[in-house]
């Protein structure tokens, strides 16, 4: 009879002390009060500082006595692994800018004379080109709510605004009512970083809007006090949860699925006003990017469509 033979009990990882979370908790209220950071982003944050934090115990080193030689190798056992599965290189790119950030602010404070993150290099990571619909699969998903009850209506709405803005999944969620000046064609959107910023809404997102606001939303919210646009079915604030399966919902209607997310829909407003000749300084603040460089991505997109375009059109470009 074969006897089984158990595996050791996994030793625990040690726990960064009280001190380093102490910092951490410091340097995150930093983050949320004179940078505005998501509770999304300042959770992230948190996570990569406590996994560094237990790095530095089990190597017995303190957090503010850290070498360059110690953030190298605690990166170094992000990309092998060490007995657990290897972090992706856009991963450690964000740890390593976690700790670059985390760091500045030690020194910031005066904790701390030399950084040890200053000269770090973190693996580069490659630049994967977003996913975009062409705008006849846009005219598919716009058309995809079919009917006259009040989700519909939210949802044809949502989607025209999405399309029509560029806005981000978290700025469509986080829209109120009064955010809306349907008269002049404009709506204010809240960035990153508590940023606002006016984008332009077109015709037809005002006339979904204008529907939605007359027919659809009264019947969802009903006698309770709701100040954001977007509402579920029982009349509260619309989740981030809740927008995903609208737009897989929908997009599975229009033969779409598994090309999209909320976001694909900002990438395809940002292409499609690149290739139709907007100016790409006008595109970046629509977008609220901080950098052009960021927007400058979609210019190879619609770079492409001009070349599709140019060999559809040029008389000589196909000639063998």
């Amino acid at each position: 009879m074969a006897i089984a033979v158990k595996d050791p009990p996994a030793v625990p990882a040690p726990s960064p002390d009280a001190r380093f979370e102490g910092l951490v908790l410091d340097f995150l209220s930093y983050l949320e009060l004179e940078r505005g950071l998501s509770r999304n982003t300042l959770s992230a944050y948190r996570t990569d500082l406590l996994q560094y934090g237990e790095f530095l115990a089990g190597h017995d080193s303190d957090v503010l006595a850290a070498r360059p030689a110690d953030v190298a190798e605690f990166l170094a056992e992000l990309a092998t692994g060490n007995g657990r599965p290897a972090c992706s290189a856009a991963t450690i790119h964000r740890k390593a800018a976690c700790l670059r950030s985390f760091y500045k602010h030690l020194r910031r404070d005066e904790l701390i004379g030399d950084d040890p993150t200053a000269a770090l290099s973190a693996p580069r990571r490659a630049k994967k080109l977003p996913q975009v619909l062409n705008y006849s699969e846009v005219q598919k998903l716009l058309a995809a709510p079919r009917g006259d009850e009040p989700t519909t209506l939210r949802d044809r709405a949502l989607l025209e605004v999405m399309y029509a803005s560029g806005l981000r999944a978290s700025e469509t969620i986080g829209l109120e009512v009064g955010d809306l000046d349907l008269r002049e064609g404009f709506l204010r959107a809240r960035g990153k970083g508590a940023k606002e910023r006016l984008v332009p809404l077109g015709g037809k997102a005002i006339a979904a809007v204008s529907v939605y606001l007359r027919s659809g939303r009264p019947k969802l919210v009903g006698e309770r006090h709701e100040a954001k646009l977007f509402v579920n079915f029982r009349g509260g604030q619309l989740s981030r949860q809740g927008l995903y399966k609208i737009v897989q919902r929908n997009a599975r209607a229009a033969g779409l699925a598994g090309q999209m997310s909320p976001h694909t829909l900002r990438h395809s407003f940002a292409t499609h006003l690149l290739a139709g000749g907007c100016d790409l300084r006008a595109v970046q603040e629509m977008l609220g990017h901080a950098d052009v460089s960021t927007t400058q991505m979609y210019t190879h997109l619609s770079g492409e469509r001009l070349k599709e375009v140019y060999f559809q059109a040029h008389p000589r470009a196909n000639a063998s």
